[in-house]
């Protein structure tokens, strides 16, 4: 699994590359910086390709194409590019162990996407159940119509365009009315993201789950007091079988995971979202 390089979205947009190379030059790039990226993707893609056995069946998926395609139990996932990646691809799996190849090294920082290239016999290691992994905790959003998403690292609640989003929060420790910049319900994974960001700028990153923990953190964005809301629930944890509930007092609200805006859900007045520990969990392949 991949997703377009710069390179691509450009031609896409400009049409050919001295197009894309003029948009690029009149605000001070060069076209060769993205066309070196886009050689080290193609590299890594080709990389994986040659150490896969030749008798497995295969597949490549782009990342906007995941919400279509379908895993089967037997499947090893294999993402090749950033950390996100990795992300992106968990919440369509249960399961399935997934090796992440960085591309680029230079860039990124090697989070999710561990290997710089695939060592010898580890795809083997895979399949037979023993190479090293690690089980790492998601985050379940479901709403009261029943549908749901999960995620790897967070789970955003409120308003498409993030303005104001009106809705009354219920944790464990009692409920609350907000007129906020929308709900974030992050994993020990998403710590390392979003959440790590928010919860600095408070000075709680004591407060963070580890990766595997099963727990979750939530944060509460730019709360705003007023005689009908308040400020005095915007962060805390959940553990195993506690949950946090938002009913929607807006016109439209959404929730999303990881980023992906397009795969979201819509909350109308009135209904309910719940959000707590999913079911499945992140196989991440660490080493052979």
């Amino acid at each position: 699994m991949s997703r377009r390089s710069e390179l691509d979205e450009l031609l896409i947009r400009h049409g050919t590359r001295a197009a894309a190379g003029y948009f690029l030059g009149q605000r001070g790039r060069s076209l060769d910086e993205v066309t070196e990226r886009h050689v080290a993707l193609q590299k890594a893609l080709a990389a994986v390709n040659a150490v896969l056995p030749g008798d497995w069946r295969r597949g490549n998926v782009d990342r906007d194409d995941l919400s279509r395609f379908l895993f089967a139990p037997e499947d090893i996932v294999i993402t090749v590019g950033q950390d996100g990646l990795v992300a992106n691809v968990a919440k369509y799996l249960d399961g399935q162990p997934v090796v992440g190849v960085n591309a680029e090294p230079n860039r990124n920082p090697g989070v999710l996407a561990r290997f710089r290239k695939l060592p010898k016999g580890l795809l083997a290691k895979v399949a037979a159940g023993r190479a090293s992994t690690e089980s790492r905790t998601m985050v379940l959003a479901t709403l009261d119509d029943g549908q749901q998403l999960t995620g790897l690292n967070e789970v955003y609640i409120g308003h498409s365009s993030h303005q104001s989003s009106r809705y009354l929060i219920s944790v464990p420790q009692g409920g609350e009315r907000h007129s906020s910049s929308g709900v974030v319900v992050g994993t020990g994974t998403g710590a390392t993201g979003w959440c790590i960001s928010i919860a600095g700028e408070r000075g709680r990153e004591e407060d963070l789950p580890a990766p595997e923990d099963p727990r979750l953190c939530w944060f509460v964005r730019e709360a705003w007091p007023s005689p009908a809301t308040g400020v005095t629930m915007t962060a805390g944890l959940l553990g195993a079988g506690e949950e946090l509930a938002l009913t929607c007092e807006s016109e439209r609200l959404v929730a999303f995971a990881d980023g992906v805006e397009s795969d979201h859900l819509v909350l109308s007045w009135g209904q309910r979202i719940r959000v707590s520990l999913a079911r499945q969990h992140l196989n991440l392949v660490l080493e052979a």
